[in-house]
């Protein structure tokens, strides 16, 4: 490939001869000229081509490095937001478990409150309960000794009714 610049074709003289330049040494540049022309005519548009597919090529490339960085954003404020929910519904848990912990400790203490009036309440059963047996033995053991003294007078009047038969 003939490479020719401006200085080149500045500096080209041509041969005198009879008639003027060498009509086969100015054709023969020109071919050349024309050959070189032609070549960086190609090369620019291939050139040009090869500029225009890495501009769509890194065009392309921009456009999914823009979608890259978009889905990266759209994926973290997900994360942010999955984090910020998963907080909530675990603040939400810790509060219904410590309701329902409160819940229980009220029941708790209203059914130990129960228990111990329960339990008071027997003892005072017990109690009224002791003093009615007590009363009901007294009363028995008085029936008894009535009882007693009644058997030793009819022993009594028996032995004497016996001696006033054996006297008689």
């Amino acid at each position: 490939m003939l490479h020719l610049s401006k200085i080149d074709i500045d500096n080209k003289t041509f041969g005198k001869r009879f008639r003027g330049y060498d009509v086969r040494e100015v054709a023969s540049f020109l071919q050349e000229v024309s050959e070189a022309l032609g070549e960086m005519a190609d090369e620019r548009q291939k050139l040009a081509d090869k500029v225009e597919r890495l501009e769509a090529l890194l065009d392309e490339h921009r456009q999914r490095e823009q979608t890259l960085r978009d889905t990266l954003m759209t994926t973290q404020k997900m994360i942010d937001q999955l984090k910020a929910n998963a907080r909530k519904e675990a603040d939400l848990i810790i509060q219904e478990a410590q309701a329902k912990a409160e819940d229980m400790l009220n029941q708790t203490h209203l059914r130990m409150a129960q228990i111990h009036d329960d339990i008071v309440e027997l003892k005072r059963q017990r109690t009224q309960f002791e003093v009615k047996l007590k009363s009901l033995l007294d009363t028995h053991v008085k029936m008894l000794e009535l009882e007693s003294r009644e058997q030793e007078e009819l022993d009594s009047l028996e032995s004497k009714l016996t001696f006033f038969k054996k006297a008689t």
